[in-house]
């Protein structure tokens, strides 16, 4: 079915002292006229027993009754692009286009016409159909001033003009033109010789010039070919698919009983454009068919459920997934522009899928797209993500982790404190990193447990973020860790982090156990392992006071060389 160029009639807004030359306010003539433009539409595109026909047509029939609350007969003039009622412009078109209302009628001489009550209900369709056989006329076919003659209509009279003479100038009769069509006296020689010499754009009696005649009622100047030229090459580059889940749609709203046979044809339909890789058509449908299933007259919820769920269809698990492996392999034949469009329609259940297919994709453009798609319904569908933190699938669970940490889902605490019981240490790692990220107070609350995990680097990042929020919550575990000697068998790097967190929240009541630790001696004049010694300097450190500063300073000649160092750092970072 050949596409139809949308009519692009404007309807202008009038201002207050034009309102006053008027009868009565434009709003319902205005409204009336683009009723009248879309019935022209609806006639060129649909067959007469089309129900969307009908309905355009009931409407502009009904669009007649406010106007006869004024008056029982108006007049509209026409211009080359506009249309005027009492002089006043109340709808205008950009171009003399072939659908253009004002230049149908112009083009033919038709310079007014009056519709008195009544024309609705007996001359609106004669009408129509007269406008869509002008239209389509060929030269040698009558114009729309001969069909309106043959119509004979009782309900409108209309105004028009000679357009064969309206612009010529009349025919001076002293040289031979006059109007008893004689041939006038021949030239003299002297004037056939001037005639030669002359040039060949000087008008002279008795000589045809033909560029008299470079400019016919129907003669085009270079911008309106130009237009054309683009008018064609628009409509040969038309998506004609576009136009056909439109009519489908069109149907669907206007013709409740064929909603059933309609949704059929649109889910094969969407088979039909994912097996030829048309998915700007695909993400298309999936919009339209969005918006539509909350558009139509008496739509019931069964009929709304299944248009709203043609979009789920893709985004579920099966078909996502066959989708998105097709799309790796052969990537460099779809456009970015249309996968983007594509990945923008998926639904809250295509999260799960993208999640699992991200790490699994090989093609970076295709990943970034799944990504940024992932990212979109992450954000707009936080719960959807929190459920996908408890994932059975690992590959799913980390990639919404990680997505909870950009995002800091705060919604997301009670499914990542599950997760710090789970056998994964890498998925217990992520968990803490997100956590640390939301930074609430439910948040370390739920990292406390991880500061005795069984895993290094969970435990190392747990006392980290503790000691970036000095969450007091977390302190008795590590004053259990440093009193109780438990910290002795950690490393340097995670016994002098687990230090750091303690001195920075044990405050004065810390120092004398911290100075005990680093410059005390036993009974036989033993002291601590210089590992245990610097720690206990690094805390000190952290707790910058004068009182720390004096503990330290009692170290800073010793000898021990890895404890000395400690002094010196903890003195420099409790200055700064």
């Amino acid at each position: 079915m050949p596409s139809v160029a949308r009519p692009t009639g404007q309807l202008l807004a009038i201002t207050d002292e034009q309102l006053e030359e008027l009868p009565f306010a434009p709003a319902p003539l205005q409204e009336l006229l683009r009723l009248l433009v879309k019935a022209i539409r609806a006639h060129q595109m649909y067959l007469p027993n089309n129900p969307v026909y009908r309905t355009t047509l009931e409407a502009s029939r009904s669009a007649f009754a406010p106007v006869w609350e004024h008056t029982d007969e108006f007049s509209i003039v026409f211009s080359e692009t506009e249309i005027k009622w009492f002089g006043v412009a109340v709808m205008a078109e950009p171009t003399k286009a072939a659908d253009s209302l004002p230049w149908t009628f112009f083009k033919d001489g038709i310079r007014e016409v009056s519709i008195k009550r009544g024309f609705e209900f007996d001359e609106l369709e004669k009408m129509l159909d007269i406008l869509q056989r002008a239209r389509n006329a060929a030269p040698e076919q009558d114009d729309l001033l001969t069909m309106l003659w043959e119509a004979d209509f009782i309900h409108l009279r209309y105004r028009y003009v000679d357009v064969g003479t309206e612009a010529v100038a009349p025919i001076d009769g002293e040289h031979g033109g006059g109007s008893g069509g004689g041939e006038g006296e021949p030239a003299s020689p002297d004037e056939v010789r001037a005639a030669a010499h002359s040039p060949p754009d000087q008008s002279r009696p008795g000589v045809v010039n033909m560029q008299d005649f470079d400019a016919t009622l129907y003669f085009l100047d270079e911008k309106e070919l130009d237009y054309l030229r683009r008018e064609i090459e628009r409509e040969y580059a038309g998506d004609l698919r576009r136009n056909v889940v439109s009519i489908l749609l069109d149907i669907w709203e206007a013709q409740p009983a064929a909603r059933e046979e309609i949704a059929d044809i649109i889910e094969t339909l969407l088979l039909f454009l994912l097996a030829s890789g048309e998915l700007r058509s695909v993400a298309y449908l999936l919009a339209e068919s969005t918006v539509a299933a909350t558009r139509g007259n008496a739509v019931t919820p069964e009929h709304r459920l299944r248009l709203a769920a043609i979009p789920e269809h893709l985004s579920a698990d099966e078909p996502l997934g066959q989708l998105l492996q097709a799309l790796d392999e052969t990537a460099d034949q779809a456009p970015p522009v249309e996968l983007a469009a594509l990945f923008a329609e998926l639904r809250p259940a295509a999260l799960g899928t993208a999640l699992a297919w991200i790490p699994r994709l090989r093609n970076a453009s295709v990943r970034a797209m799944v990504e940024s798609a992932a990212d979109r319904l992450a954000v707009s569908q936080s719960a959807e993500l929190v459920k996908l933190v408890l994932s059975a699938n690992p590959v799913v669970s980390a990639e919404a982790i990680r997505r909870c940490t950009v995002l800091k889902v705060a919604a997301a605490v009670p499914s990542l404190s599950k997760v710090l019981s789970g056998d994964d240490a890498t998925v217990r790692l992520s968990a803490v990193h997100a956590l640390a990220a939301i930074g609430s107070l439910s948040a370390m609350q739920a990292l406390e447990r991880s500061v005795d995990d069984t895993d290094r680097e969970v435990r190392l990042a747990t006392v980290k973020a503790v000691l970036l929020k000095k969450h007091r919550g977390a302190f008795a575990k590590l004053e259990h860790k440093v009193k109780e000697k438990a910290a002795a068998s950690l490393d340097m790097t995670e016994r002098t982090v687990v230090f750091e967190a303690y001195g920075a929240m044990c405050g004065e009541g810390g120092i004398a156990f911290l100075d005990q630790l680093l410059n005390g001696k036993g009974f036989f004049g033993g002291r601590e392992d210089p590992e245990t010694r610097a720690c206990a300097a690094m805390a000190l450190g952290r707790i910058g006071t004068k009182k720390s500063k004096e503990s330290l300073q009692k170290a800073a000649e010793e000898k021990d060389v890895v404890v000395r160092n400690a002094v010196f750092r903890a003195l420099k970072g409790s200055n700064t």
